[in-house]
């Protein structure tokens, strides 16, 4: 999709999940800002690898619902709001999801 999209508005996702894409961007936004999507230390909300758990499983949920288009859409959102460092932690906490390449 790429710029076509971006310039028309165009999302990467069926218009029927419209609602669910938008509340859980909006959740995973939320996750960023209150806990990140890393940790130094494993031990709930976060998993042995460190990694917040329920970042993961939204990403496995875009993944179902767009494959990694809606992925890079979602990931492009969280730089422009949250900022670069916040992005480059959830490119890490999605690694192995789909055909999600950190």
């Amino acid at each position: 999709m790429g710029i076509f999209a971006d310039l028309f508005g165009q999302k990467p996702y069926p218009r029927h999940a419209s609602d669910e894409v938008e509340r859980l961007l909006t959740e995973l936004l939320r996750i960023g800002k209150t806990d990140d999507f890393l940790s130094e230390r494993p031990g709930s909300p976060f998993n042995m690898q460190c990694r917040h758990v329920r970042a993961r499983q939204i990403g496995q949920r875009f993944h179902e619902v767009g494959g990694l288009p809606l992925m890079l859409y979602v990931a492009k959102q969280v730089r422009k709001k949250l900022g670069k460092d916040i992005h480059s932690h959830l490119e890490y906490a999605w690694t192995d999801i789909g055909d999600w390449v950190e």
